[in-house]
């Protein structure tokens, strides 16, 4: 048992590094950036308190659990804010090695599953997926309206932009969600 319950405190130990990736967004009260760590703690919780929003079929422990681990891959590689410009292709390599590092730390069966949940998350292909994506992109908003703008002002966004980069994901996962914050970025873009 102990070399199983090394490993899991190995993974754990590297998780706690989430907490030293900074987002580009920041918190409600516009005090500072967020770290990763805390967006997949909000999101999570996000998760927990808006599932009766979820689309029918969403099991939403599945969300939870690829909300808290969503983002353990920018431990490597860092965090692409959605409104900067990066390589895609060379971000994607990035977090599969980052992947393969930090699950690999967990015993081979909990590897296996979480890497799965993780590959499920980024595909975007099921009702979870799509769900989780959505809270993924929903949050940030929420916190640029509280915090006057936010990264929205430091990364000079549109109304379109943002409807393009972000709006359409919450609406392909989270209709309602995405209806019910629509008028308020709207009435911030003033349009």
């Amino acid at each position: 048992m102990t070399p199983r319950l090394d490993a899991q405190m190995a993974f754990l130990t590297e998780a706690c590094r989430l907490k030293s990736v900074n987002r580009a967004t920041r918190l409600c009260d516009g005090s500072r950036y967020e770290n990763s760590g805390e967006h997949s703690w909000h999101i999570a919780l996000y998760a927990l308190v808006l599932a009766e929003h979820a689309p029918q079929g969403v099991a939403i422990d599945r969300v939870i659990r690829m909300l808290l681990i969503h983002d353990l891959v920018e431990i490597d590689a860092g965090d692409a804010p959605i409104f900067g410009s990066h390589d895609a292709t060379a971000l994607q390599q990035d977090e599969s090695a980052a992947a393969d590092r930090i699950f690999g730390l967990l015993p081979a069966d909990q590897a296996e599953s979480l890497r799965a949940l993780w590959e499920e998350f980024e595909a975007n292909q099921t009702v979870d997926a799509r769900f989780a994506k959505s809270l993924d992109r929903f949050q940030p908003p929420n916190q640029n309206l509280a915090a006057g703008g936010g990264s929205w002002t430091e990364y000079d966004v549109s109304y379109d932009r943002l409807v393009s980069r972000v709006g359409s994901k919450i609406a392909h996962g989270a209709p309602t969600l995405w209806d019910w914050i629509n008028p308020r970025i709207r009435a911030f873009f003033g349009v």
